[in-house]
């Protein structure tokens, strides 16, 4: 494993590498604060903000009162004297400008925002209505996918961590994706997200008098999230796939529940199902296929797993597929660090194998 200039071994004589996290006031950098704490290899090397430096970390959120990080300003200079390992948990079309400086500084840089999760520069003023990343910056990213995409993202130095949503659909999907098993021309996907996937920004649309007791439909019209899960769905299944996606906000904190709809190709069982992604899955420490259990997002709260069910329809011929993960944890911070841990040849699943929240 090479050895990076802010890598050194504790008194036990293991290695321990500093990481520096950008935009760790919002949901995502918090929650990766949470799950670095504990790495036995990371340690938090600096907390960059753009528009809260000079303050401290407990002041903006009082739960990490234990906590004497003091935020940074965010320049050049700053980021590359506080780690080697970065993390870019921004709004979208912030990364894009600074992650390949960072990169050419010879920085490992894994970003949780789209700004290189698309195929080109126009895909992505088309989705996400920004300015992209140069077309070779675009090039090189490998999407972080961590269970489909773990050879190339071991020698990757930008690495474009997967949406939410994606995550959830993409591991559901990929294995009959790849076997073959279902049509591609229909697939429906029904998704369904708890608030914190808006970020902490103040929106009315977000406030509790507008969200509480009420379940709504958003981006009917299109989702940024479509063009990437149709990009690496037909990488999977070697042929084109469109998906019809329709996210929904639900009257809770964390959490996404994906069902998904396709015809299958030939007359499968739930047993058949079962061992496709037994199979698939069965090194992956983070994906439970839970089958006819149907998955629910308490089960994972706070984890970075992801739990799969599935239903064959004999009736309709339909494969019903269910997943669910924490948007914040296997959705943003925690595979985040799952895929730090691949790239740097640490276990995969170092500092993330706490239980789920419960109840």
């Amino acid at each position: 494993m090479k050895l990076y200039n802010d890598t050194y071994f504790d008194l036990k004589g293991i290695v321990k590498l500093k990481t520096v996290i950008i935009g760790a006031t919002g949901y995502g950098g918090v929650e990766l604060i949470r799950l670095l704490q504990n790495h036995p290899h990371f340690e938090i090397g600096g907390l960059i903000s753009s528009t809260k430096a000079g303050e401290s970390i407990q002041d903006l959120y009082p739960h990490l009162a234990h906590c004497s990080y003091s935020l940074r300003e965010l320049t050049l200079d700053t980021i590359c004297e506080l780690g080697e390992c970065v993390f870019f948990a921004t709004p979208a079309g912030i990364s894009s400008q600074w992650a390949p400086l960072l990169v050419e500084r010879g920085k490992v840089v894994i970003d949780l925002s789209g700004d290189f999760r698309l195929a080109t520069e126009q895909i992505y003023q088309a989705w996400y209505g920004k300015d992209a990343a140069p077309q070779r910056w675009l090039d090189q990213a490998v999407y972080g996918l961590s269970e489909w995409f773990t050879a190339q993202i071991q020698s990757a130095n930008l690495i474009a961590n997967p949406g939410c949503y994606p995550t959830a659909a993409l591991l559901a999907l990929a294995p009959v994706l790849q076997a073959g098993w279902i049509r591609t021309e229909s697939l429906i996907i029904d998704a369904k997200s708890g608030v914190t996937g808006a970020g902490r920004t103040a929106q009315q649309a977000m406030s509790f008098s507008e969200v509480n007791d009420n379940l709504r439909p958003y981006k009917v019209d299109g989702h940024q999230h479509i063009p990437e899960i149709e990009r690496y769905a037909t990488e999977l299944a070697k042929h084109e796939v469109k998906v019809n996606f329709i996210p929904h906000l639900v009257p809770m904190n964390r959490g996404i529940l994906v069902t998904i709809y396709a015809d299958l190709e030939d007359q499968y069982t739930n047993q058949d199902l079962y061992e496709l992604y037994r199979e698939t899955y069965e090194s992956k420490p983070f994906v439970r296929i839970v089958g006819q259990r149907w998955p629910q997002t308490k089960q994972v709260q706070g984890s970075n797993f992801c739990d799969i069910g599935f239903h064959v329809d004999q009736r309709t011929g339909r494969l019903i597929l269910l997943s669910v993960i924490d948007n914040l944890v296997k959705g943003a911070a925690g595979q985040a660090i799952q895929n730090a841990n691949i790239r740097m040849g640490f276990a995969e699943e170092a500092g993330l194998t706490d239980s789920p929240l419960f109840p």
